[in-house]
């Protein structure tokens, strides 16, 4: 039986045929990450104590080879499940987790060690057990600064004045100590505004810094780029010119050692004619007979110089 042609159909029906075609091609388009033939690879859930910082996006490594990535952190009860894609890596039913720092200024990434004898699976969150997370220095700093601007540093300070006062009786040098100790607190009290302005700004950089680590990254990166082209280009054909030249003169090192040798004594001599002014001394002997010169005048023997 022929088809009809499509020109002899209903114009409506060819319409939203093609609609819904363009809109199933738009969706796994859109969703290609996600199919389990072509998409990121399989997806695993590891609960964590804290999230430390790790964000949806970031790396997920196997000895330091990059597998997959990081696709949600959301909380679980008193824990933080941290859901993540591996493509091309083994995961065993084992294998441990760690949130690792990457950079300096705070990047994260999560890292896989693939044990056991099994396969992983993807719907069984690996426990808290075979999961750690990292000190974060930053999360640390900003902790410690809403600590000490919570402290009455002016009733610490009289807290210590009142024992040094109650200790009056006890060895000098206990007094002494205390006596220090308060000395501190009145400095720490009168410097609290300080303090706290500084430990603010500390997070204000730290912050700044992790949020432009990416461009820092970026930098460094090109600035190796531009070494290896710089050494690549340029330093390899210098120092290639370089070593022709050093052969040539090791070649020619008889000739260059003769040549200064008679160096000396010429400009010995282009000195003597031009060292008396802006002119050349010249003496000319044995031009004319001694018979045409006057009686008396001359070198007496041979043909010498007026001059010694």
């Amino acid at each position: 039986m022929a088809m009809k042609p499509l020109r002899e159909r209903n114009p409506i029906i060819v319409a939203i045929v093609g609609l819904v075609i363009l809109a199933a091609l738009a969706l796994i388009t859109f969703d290609s990450a996600n199919l389990p033939i072509i998409g990121g690879g399989t997806g695993y859930t590891a609960y964590f104590a804290e999230d430390a910082g790790l964000q949806a996006g970031n790396e997920v490594r196997v000895a330091g080879v990059i597998v997959g990535q990081v696709t949600g952190i959301s909380l679980a009860g008193n824990k933080v499940a941290v859901s993540f894609k591996v493509k091309n890596a083994w995961v065993g039913n084992q294998t441990t987790a760690a949130i690792e720092i990457k950079t300096l200024l705070g990047d994260k990434f999560l890292s896989l060690d693939p044990q056991g004898t099994q396969p992983q699976n993807p719907g069984t969150p690996i426990p808290l057990s075979r999961t750690t997370s990292p000190y974060d220095v930053t999360q640390a700093f900003q902790g410690f600064g809403q600590e000490v601007s919570q402290i009455d540093t002016i009733k610490l300070a009289k807290s210590l004045e009142t024992l040094s006062a109650a200790f009056s009786t006890t060895p000098p040098y206990v007094r002494s100590a205390l006596r220090g100790l308060a000395s501190v607190s009145h400095a720490v009290a009168s410097r609290d505004a300080q303090v706290t302005r500084l430990l603010g700004s500390a997070k204000n950089v730290t912050g700044t810094l992790a949020a432009e680590s990416a461009t820092f990254a970026k930098l460094l990166g090109d600035g190796n780029l531009f070494l290896a082209e710089l050494q690549q280009a340029q330093l390899t054909p210098t120092l290639q010119a370089l070593d022709q030249v050093t052969s040539l003169l090791l070649q020619n090192q008889a000739n260059l050692t003769k040549a200064l040798a008679l160096a000396g004594p010429y400009y010995r001599l282009l000195g003597n004619a031009l060292g008396n002014g802006r002119w050349f001394d010249v003496y000319l002997c044995g031009v004319l007979p001694k018979s045409y010169l006057p009686p008396g005048t001359g070198p007496a023997t041979g043909c010498e110089p007026p001059k010694p």
